[in-house]
């Protein structure tokens, strides 16, 4: 019988390794992602607000469309899916729906944030908090809806760029108590905070090096050390396709063809591949009718 990515996830954490995930905003870069065998895939919500909306990410996607994304995410990598549930998509009864969602959808783990409703990409300025006392009956909420119980519920906090980073550990301890999985201590901005988080608590610990680089970019190794167990890179592959996709744009509006590009670009064959028609193939042959 084959492992639930729960499991898995859950056999990544109580392992040596610190797990990498990259960021995928949809199932095409999810795809990619286990093409090039990491262990998890991280559903971005910002990424996820971009290639659907077109926009940043201020809280405008439902969880209905998120947790639609992430099944298809889920579906196409077949990777344990760390998957953004935003600020829980309203009070505790709100998050008792979305947890159920998410599993039903086959994520393994989600995360949390300590937002006001909208919230804001937790890099962006302006963020505000809801009380903690609020969070930790959220977290409550959360913990308690799970079916599955290797299904991991990650808190996070963006206080330090509200309330500082002390005020940042206090609710981090409150959300730990309140029975959260692991804890995700949003954008701290220098190594020494990044150790305090990492020495501080008995669950472990989410790094996001998101592209704002308002959290140093350490090496996954280093961040293992300073005892985090996770790292998130929610950008990365997003990003690297923007100078790529104008690039080609300036050339085919300038020259009026694509043939000059040819030689940079994958295949079409190669990009089928990537998407598992191999495999179509192959079913199709064994489903064929023959006369």
């Amino acid at each position: 019988m084959k492992e639930s990515t729960t499991a898995t996830f859950r056999r990544l954490l109580a392992g040596p390794d610190v797990i990498m995930a990259p960021g995928a905003p949809d199932p095409f870069y999810a795809r990619l992602i286990a093409h090039k065998g990491f262990p998890a895939v991280y559903m971005t919500g910002a990424g996820a607000t971009a290639v659907r909306l077109g926009m940043p990410d201020i809280g405008l996607l439902t969880l209905t469309e998120m947790v639609d994304n992430a099944a298809r995410i889920v579906d196409a990598s077949g990777l344990p899916v760390i998957a953004d549930c935003d600020n829980g998509y309203g009070g505790p009864l709100n998050v008792r729906r979305a947890i159920q969602s998410y599993e039903r959808a086959g994520v393994a783990a989600i995360h949390m944030e300590d937002q006001i409703i909208p919230k804001r990409c937790g890099h962006f300025s302006g963020k505000q908090l809801i009380p903690a006392a609020e969070m930790v009956a959220k977290i409550k909420a959360a913990v308690d809806a799970k079916s599955d119980s290797d299904f991991v519920v990650i808190a996070r906090t963006d206080a330090i760029a509200v309330e500082g980073f002390d005020a940042a550990m206090e609710r981090a301890a409150m959300y730990e108590e309140a029975g959260a999985d692991m804890l995700f201590v949003e954008a701290p901005t220098d190594r020494e905070q990044m150790i305090k988080i990492g020495s501080s608590f008995d669950v472990p610990h989410v790094a996001n090096l998101a592209s704002s680089r308002k959290t140093p970019l350490l090496p996954a190794e280093e961040l293992g050390e300073l005892g985090f167990k996770l790292v998130i890179y929610p950008g990365v592959l997003l990003l690297s396709t923007i100078r790529a996709a104008l690039s080609c744009l300036d050339e085919l509006k300038t020259k009026r063809t694509w043939g000059d590009m040819e030689a940079d670009l994958p295949t079409f064959d190669e990009m089928l591949n990537l998407m598992g028609m191999e495999e179509v193939q192959s079913l199709e042959q064994r489903y064929a009718v023959t006369e």
